[in-house]
């Protein structure tokens, strides 16, 4: 591997009146938490994400380079507030360089002086092979896709017959300790409802930590309707024939999921539902995202975006930036409005704006 870039930390850029520059928007929201795509390609083809035939990926010269999204992270870490970074894709696993862009963000300090956490969304292919390269540049923790535990039906829905490697992906993070994993799994109706129930106990029975997802209106437009959608009342009905459900106490925050306990027979443990759809939580948002071609979108949903990229090659310095981009995230909306009358799907799908 190349040797690492080390990173000097120069102090953080105020404001003129000497105040610390935050991602505040205009509702009282501060986003801590930033969302960092590395690709918009990936390995899989699932349904509700992409065509059979893939997208169009954007040309590399279009996309971050490894030091631009360095310089990027670093303002916001050190400038801007962010307390944690999630890498995602596509599918990040496939930028080579993920080691050394994990350990240049770990050799950053938040405003609190603390390592900013560090988190990896994917869908688990060859994740058992990097992840020793990738716990030793300083991941933190992982989440990993997985709609289904039966190997016809997973292939069905990815179009690509890869479950076993996701199975040892998901023991490679569990014996590596990075707690808690994470797995997520997109309900969607006809598809993958009969896969609640072995989802859950399998996740139990191996301490990880599900969460089952409102399919969103982000992949192929003819692929969402809003009257067909699994709701999350839908997936706690379902899951109330094998166990009870406790809704945890401790305080959600900004968590996107709500955590309920579940006891069954024989086991326990914790499941959660992110109904992103029918019960939004729009009002507690803590999230910025960079796109790999370098726009920072407000929301999944935004239909409007800041190209930081663009203002960065033409010469921007560190303090222009953090400035370009605190202001871009005072206009964030209140909420997706999905069920508002005129809402329109995002013109770029999952893959190209990142989980």
């Amino acid at each position: 591997m190349a040797e690492r870039l080390i990173l000097q930390t120069p102090p953080r850029h105020d404001t003129p009146a000497g105040r610390p520059l935050t991602l505040t928007d205009r509702h009282g929201r501060t986003a801590r938490d930033l969302r960092v795509s590395l690709t918009d390609r990936c390995n899989l083809r699932c349904t509700y994400c992409m065509p059979a035939e893939g997208l169009d990926w954007m040309p590399t010269q279009d996309t971050l380079s490894d030091a631009e999204v360095i310089r990027l992270i670093t303002i916001a870490v050190r400038d801007l507030g962010i307390r944690q970074v999630r890498f995602t894709g596509g599918e990040p696993l496939l930028r080579r360089s993920l080691a050394d862009i994990i350990a240049a963000t770990t050799q950053l300090r938040t405003d609190e002086g603390r390592v900013p956490a560090t988190a990896l969304t994917t869908n688990g292919l060859g994740l058992d092979k990097r992840l020793p390269e990738l716990v030793d540049a300083g991941l933190a923790r992982v989440n990993i896709s997985l709609d289904s535990l039966d190997r016809e039906r997973y292939a069905r829905l990815t179009r690509r017959d890869r479950l076993p490697d996701v199975l040892r992906a998901i023991d490679a993070v569990l014996a590596a300790g990075l707690h808690p994993l994470k797995l997520n799994t997109v309900v969607m109706p006809g598809v993958n409802e009969d896969d609640i129930l072995p989802l859950a106990h399998f996740a139990l029975d191996s301490g990880a930590q599900l969460r089952f997802i409102e399919q969103m209106p982000l992949g192929p437009r003819e692929e969402w309707k809003r009257g067909d959608m699994v709701t999350a009342d839908d997936i706690l009905a379902r899951l109330r024939t094998d166990f009870e459900l406790t809704p945890v106490e401790e305080p959600r925050g900004a968590a996107p999921a709500a955590l309920w306990t579940a006891r069954g027979v024989d086991k326990q443990g914790t499941i959660g539902v992110i109904a992103s759809v029918t019960r939004p939580f729009c009002g507690d948002c803590d999230r910025t995202r960079l796109t790999t071609d370098g726009a920072m979108r407000t929301c999944l949903f935004s239909r409007t975006e800041t190209s930081l990229r663009d203002l960065m090659r033409a010469g921007a310095d560190d303090a222009a930036l953090a400035a370009a981009w605190a202001g871009a995230m005072r206009e964030k909306k209140p909420g997706h409005g999905i069920d508002d009358p005129g809402f329109l799907q995002p013109d770029r799908t999952m893959s190209a704006i990142g989980g």
